[in-house]
């Protein structure tokens, strides 16, 4: 006998509470069934099912091999449910959560894309700096920045990172000067990002020591990238920002980037889901593909 079978077998027999009901449920003559626990405990040498002429239960070994015997099973069709997958195409709606301008400018032109190629495939997308729940906001993936806590039953995985650099307008630059080291930055104003009256620091890094935090005299604080990006290049001050946000200002010429012998500070970009047994080709067509263009993106 098949031993998976058989481990099916007794499990939907506990599950029912008898043979008869199993047989009834599998198609099977309750005989047979009786054959596959048989085959179990003979192979594993003990017993699982105490049998009277009235009623049956279960041994103490039998309730741990039962529970056993359930996970295996679930695997079993975890596994075969993803060979399934690989011939299939993904369908269904896919529900993503990413800060705004990130969103906006990088990762949602690379998921429409993805939807371009597969027309099974629905998008539901927010693009909002807010904290999410996977489970209580009812999101597939949600794409964040910086810092991860640890928690049960999340897996994460970076798909890219996002290079911060001080820039500045050249006029501003002209005449304040050029910073060129770190401890410059006391000379000069800047324009910061400030959220829930929360002003982000920002970040140097030191090989094999923690990276320096520097908070710089700010007259102007907004919670927009852009915004700030707007008022550094019309001169109101340094900014550190995303290098992929401010490119264009650079080749343009309305921002210059500073400090040129410091090393950028590097923040990671996760792609956030719920642990399970077979992750659904929709998500994991969508972590590949943000793997694979993000950091094209961003670098």
């Amino acid at each position: 006998m098949d031993r998976l079978t058989s481990m099916a077998v007794f499990v939907k027999a506990i599950e029912l509470g008898s043979f008869a009901a199993a047989a009834d449920a599998l198609g099977l003559s309750a005989p047979m069934v009786g054959k596959h626990v048989r085959f179990l405990e003979d192979r594993l040498g003990i017993r699982l099912i105490n049998r009277t002429t009235r009623r049956q239960s279960l041994t103490e070994f039998g309730y741990a091999y039962y529970d056993r015997c359930r996970v295996v099973l679930a695997e079993a069709e975890a596994a075969d449910a993803l060979a399934a997958d690989q011939i299939s195409v993904p369908h269904g709606k896919l529900r993503v959560s990413m800060p705004v301008h990130l969103g906006r400018r990088c990762i949602v032109p690379i998921l429409i894309k993805l939807a371009q190629q597969y027309p099974s495939l629905e998008l539901d997308l927010s693009l909002s700096d807010r904290f999410v729940d996977l489970v209580s906001d009812g999101y597939d993936l949600v794409i964040r920045t910086g810092a991860l806590e640890s928690r049960a039953g999340v897996i994460a995985r970076r798909v890219a990172r996002q290079r911060m650099v001080v820039c500045g307008a050249p006029g501003y630059l002209e005449t304040h000067g050029w910073p060129q080291q770190i401890e410059d930055l006391d000379a000069h104003h800047a324009v910061v990002y400030s959220r829930l009256n929360r002003v982000a620091p920002w970040l140097f890094p030191h090989q094999d020591q923690p990276a320096t935090e520097v908070a710089p005299r700010s007259r102007l604080r907004l919670d927009d990238l852009d915004a700030i990006a707007d008022a550094a290049s019309a001169g109101m001050g340094l900014a550190w920002l995303p290098h992929w946000l401010v490119r264009e200002w650079i080749e343009a010429g309305a921002l210059a980037l500073v400090l040129p012998g410091q090393p950028d500070f590097l923040y990671d970009c996760n792609c956030l889901w719920l642990q399970t047994p077979h992750l659904p080709q929709k998500i994991r067509l969508a972590v590949d593909a943000l793997a694979t263009t993000l950091p094209k993106l961003m670098g």
